[in-house]
């Protein structure tokens, strides 16, 4: 008898350490502090798992893993939170749960707003919804917008609050690229919405959330001092290749996929402020500092560029550390997330990680 009690709590503690709860890094798996001289940087938390985006609070920072969960990292501590949707996270490739952003009184409400992919009807489809953070999960609370066309590639998924304090969203033309000309699609645009997800009465077309248009598959969002906005966008791939995009968007205005690309021009389209010409950089997010100058991250580029506030090349202020998916600033320093554990990067040890550099 005392044998098979022995064995029972054996197999007890074997399984339950079997058994790691993904809602939980511990601190041996999760944060990896310290300061790199030689890399100028600081590891915030490492082995996070296809992040996606960042947003601070004023004691927190949060990342989106496209997995659908979200990472809180707080006081030296890193939790994977549990994100309950009405809807199941559709994952596979470039879709999944993407955008994430706080809302601006997130202090009192504890709500945020995500973009994910999901499945109907033997469709893939995105949606943006409204969160709220109970105890230590997120709760779905509200669907601000459903039925944005996905695919397993461009799905877009960029959320920011602009100045104007409309919620902004990028999707992509879900590989069906005649969609972005089309103004009854919300593919291949960017949307303008209300916070509770109404479209605002001065969008440049009537009763419609199509803020701009002729877009591929944008991903990065940002505003400089004066209130101007610009987006990043994925060029072609195959032949031609490249020709990656820095846009300065305007509303009604028309981007050109897929009828133009590069230099090329059509009346009624807008060219690119700077394109990466036949050179690839994959950008996904972008920030823009206090001068105007703008911080794009680079996926199949494996760099963080800053371009000047007229939307030339400057310089490089990382690299090799392989796909860098997003960039923000939170009081005065700059913070970007790896990208290797997506299934298309080569991912070390403790990939993927948060990072805050000396800026």
């Amino acid at each position: 008898m005392q044998r098979v009690m022995l064995f029972g709590l054996l197999l007890s503690v074997l399984l339950s350490s079997c058994g790691t709860n993904k809602s939980m890094i511990g601190q041996e798996e999760g944060l990896k502090s310290g300061f790199e001289e030689e890399r100028h940087y600081e590891i915030m938390a490492s082995r996070l798992d296809s992040p996606w985006a960042i947003d601070f609070s004023a004691e927190s920072i949060y990342v989106s893993e496209r997995d659908g969960y979200i990472v809180k990292i707080n006081s030296g501590e890193t939790t994977r939170q549990i994100v309950n949707l009405s809807r199941p996270v559709d994952q596979l490739s470039e879709s999944g749960f993407l955008g994430f952003i706080l809302s601006p009184d997130f202090k009192d409400s504890r709500q945020a707003y995500a973009y994910h992919s999901y499945q109907e009807a033997d469709a893939m489809l995105n949606r943006i919804v409204k969160l709220e953070e109970r105890d230590g999960e997120w709760h779905e609370i509200e669907a601000l917008l459903e039925g944005i066309p996905g695919n397993i590639v461009h799905d877009g998924g960029r959320l920011a609050f602009g100045p104007d304090g409309m919620l902004y969203a990028t999707t992509g033309d879900a590989g069906q690229g005649e969609l972005a000309q089309d103004l009854n699609s919300l593919a291949g645009k960017i949307l303008r919405l209300t916070p509770t997800g109404a479209v605002p009465e001065d969008n440049p077309f009537p009763d419609s959330y199509v803020y701009s248009y002729g877009h591929r598959n944008p991903q990065g969002l940002g505003w400089d001092q004066s209130g101007r906005m610009f987006s990043v966008e994925h060029g072609p791939s195959g032949e031609p290749g490249g020709h990656d995009e820095l846009n300065l968007i305007v509303p009604g205005g028309n981007y050109g996929w897929p009828s133009i690309i590069g230099d090329d021009t059509k009346e009624g389209m807008k060219p690119p402020l700077y394109h990466t010409g036949d050179n690839t950089l994959a950008p996904s997010g972008m920030a823009i500092d206090d001068a105007g100058y703008m911080i794009v991250t680079g996926l199949a580029g494996e760099k963080l560029v800053r371009f000047t506030p007229e939307g030339k090349e400057e310089d490089v202020l990382l690299e090799g550390e392989g796909r860098i998916r997003d960039v923000r600033f939170f009081d005065g320093q700059l913070y970007v997330i790896t990208n290797n554990t997506d299934g298309r990067g080569t991912p070390g040890e403790n990939d993927d990680r948060l990072l805050r550099l000396k800026y």
